[in-house]
């Protein structure tokens, strides 16, 4: 009984024996949160530091309810690597601080007008869809780091066959301990997942078993096959033990401000989407407590924070919801412990080294399955408002938000451009709002 309240527990109690599933929370934003800085250009022990001081600040902003793990956005990547090809590093933080800026202006709109607007042109039939496009368009990024390529598909880092092999231990090692698992292992399935996945690779390193598997299934490349190298401790060696985060101030510059800041439209759409999923695995509706009015503000001064360290914006992360969706480990103060191991890690080069050896298709496989909760939970979301989506309206709605979220649409004017979660989530919006009642 006492581990079934500890497991259910979703107010903020911050205990010890909370630390490891904590650390299991950060190894599971860890992937995503320095992908983000590597594509950049940014400082990757940066991103590690902005992303655990801006959870706690969003913490001492939402007093500690949601639980949450903010971390570096995906929706920037494209105006950071334009900003910092074009300005440089110190002028495109401005341009992000600004966006954060953005978030909290929106923020005291709602704390003006009141969350019941949100419900009112944010109702299920629109945050349902949205949420399970949060998870499908991420289900990509899954499939090509299980299969061995990078997070866009664009390059190979581990063989195909091999790659298969390792997330599928990754992956059904969680599963098993999900489903399976007793006392502390009950709580760290991913953590277990991880840990096979990499035992395996080891295994298919060490033993050259990876390439005979891979040449099995491509025996005409025999003859030029190399084995490959899927864990490298050579980085390890070079770093230095300890060392401070290359902190950046930003420059103020106008053009960044005007090309960035319109760009914070679509991850502000993500955040309602993702402070509703977590509220529908928790069981709890954050809109209204602590409010989405806190949240927001929350994320923008988290976002401004890190702009102004250096770091890339912070975002709620998708992956680590699924993550507490799976362990039931509702307590915000887990993520309190993800945010203080995440700002130890920033200070340890070797530590941060270590963690970066963790192959690809590893956290593929574990991220198939957190993108795949998510989705459940926008599907949940419609099935509990009860709305009939045979109707007319509901189907149109519905329809437009899968496919233009789904099918990657984007609306370009100037250098405004909003594609994907966000484009999806402001037409499900108008929708909702010019479409006229059905008759009864």
């Amino acid at each position: 009984m006492a581990e079934q309240e500890q497991m259910i527990d979703s107010d903020y109690t911050f205990r010890l024996k909370d630390g490891l599933i904590g650390a299991q929370m950060m190894f599971v934003a860890f992937g995503a949160l320095v992908l983000v800085p590597i594509l950049t250009g940014l400082d990757s022990n940066v991103a590690l530091f902005t992303a655990g001081a801006g959870t706690l600040l969003f913490q001492i902003i939402t007093r500690g309810k949601v639980p949450v793990f903010l971390a570096s956005s995906f929706a920037f990547i494209a105006p950071i690597i334009y900003g910092v090809q074009t300005w440089g590093i110190p002028s495109t933080m401005c341009g992000l601080a600004a966006a954060g800026l953005f978030y909290v202006v929106m923020s005291f709109i709602v704390r003006i007008f009141g969350s019941d607007m949100l419900h009112r042109i944010l109702p299920p039939i629109v945050t349902g869809p949205v949420i399970m496009v949060i998870g499908l368009v991420l289900a990509p990024v899954a499939v090509h780091m299980a299969v061995g390529r990078t997070g866009d598909g664009s390059a190979w880092l581990v063989p195909d066959t091999t790659a298969v092999i390792i997330a599928t231990i990754a992956l059904g090692t969680t599963a098993l301990t999900s489903l399976l698992g007793r006392g502390w292992f009950k709580l760290i399935p991913i953590l277990c997942g991880i840990v096979a996945g990499y035992v395996a690779s080891l295994v298919l390193d060490f033993t050259g078993i990876s390439a005979a598997v891979q040449a099995s299934f491509n025996p005409g490349d025999l003859e030029n096959w190399t084995a490959p190298t899927l864990i490298s401790m050579q980085p390890v060696v070079e770093r230095a033990w300890f060392s401070v985060p290359d902190f950046v101030m930003p420059e103020w510059r106008w053009e960044a401000v005007l090309f960035i800041v319109p760009v914070a439209l679509a991850p502000a759409i993500e955040h309602f989407g993702d402070v509703l999923a977590i509220g529908g695995i928790t069981g709890k509706d954050y809109i209204k407590e602590p409010g989405i009015k806190n949240t927001l503000l929350g994320d923008g001064l988290a976002t401004s924070l890190a702009s102004f360290l250096g770091g890339p914006p912070n975002t709620t992360y998708s992956e680590v919801t699924g993550a507490v969706a799976l362990t039931k480990a509702y307590n915000p103060a887990i993520m309190t412990w993800a945010a203080i191991f995440a700002i130890l890690l920033s200070f340890v080069d070797k530590l941060g080294a270590f963690l970066a050896t963790i192959p690809t298709p590893v956290m593929g496989g574990i991220m198939i399955l957190l993108f795949g909760m998510i989705t459940v939970v926008g599907i949940n979301t419609l099935v509990k408002s009860g709305k009939d989506l045979s109707t007319p309206r509901n189907l149109v709605i519905v329809a437009v938000i899968l496919v233009a979220g789904i099918g990657g649409m984007k609306f370009t004017a100037g250098s405004f451009a909003i594609e994907k979660i966000g484009l999806a989530g402001i037409l499900g919006l108008l929708l909702n709002l010019i479409l006229p009642q059905e008759r009864t």
